[in-house]
């Protein structure tokens, strides 16, 4: 292969990525207001804010403390990760970023089900929310993936 037709097919997949990222549902005005997250991007981030404020309001025991530390580092891998997609130079590594955002959506998921909460209903009540999240975004990752392939 020429340098030329490397450089044509690298812009062809680039181009493919940038029409799979526009694919994207286009919230309507309604669930605007509703006050619906649909900027992937924004929407991890907040993930791995609200992990952390959680794990802010958890028992500080000594196996809490470890799960504390796995579930936070995943959580922001999760957003980190697809920016990293958003940035990618190939198809290939667009597909590798989103299948590792996936993967570490699973994995806070795990950690946010093992972290013991005690018996404070709040804080059982936003776990939850959390695992329900970590679920969303699991199945969006999983989404994009097959849309992709």
């Amino acid at each position: 292969m020429t340098k030329l037709e490397s450089i044509k097919l690298e812009t062809q997949n680039i181009k493919q990525i940038q029409m799979l990222k526009n694919k994207l549902p286009i919230p309507t005005n309604e669930e605007k207001q509703q006050g619906k997250q649909y900027d992937l991007e924004d929407r991890t981030f907040d993930f791995a804010k609200n992990v952390r404020a959680f794990s802010k309001q958890l028992p500080k025991t000594l196996a809490n403390i470890e799960d504390i530390k796995q579930v936070v580092r995943a959580s922001g891998s999760v957003g980190a990760n697809y920016i990293e997609a958003n940035e990618s130079l190939s198809k290939k590594d667009f597909l590798v970023r989103i299948k590792i955002c996936r993967k570490e959506a699973k994995e806070t998921r795990y950690w946010l089900r093992l972290i013991d909460v005690g018996e404070n209903s709040t804080v059982e009540k936003h776990r939850g929310d959390l695992v329900r999240e970590a679920t969303e975004l699991t199945s969006i990752f999983g989404a994009i993936l097959r849309k992709s392939e």
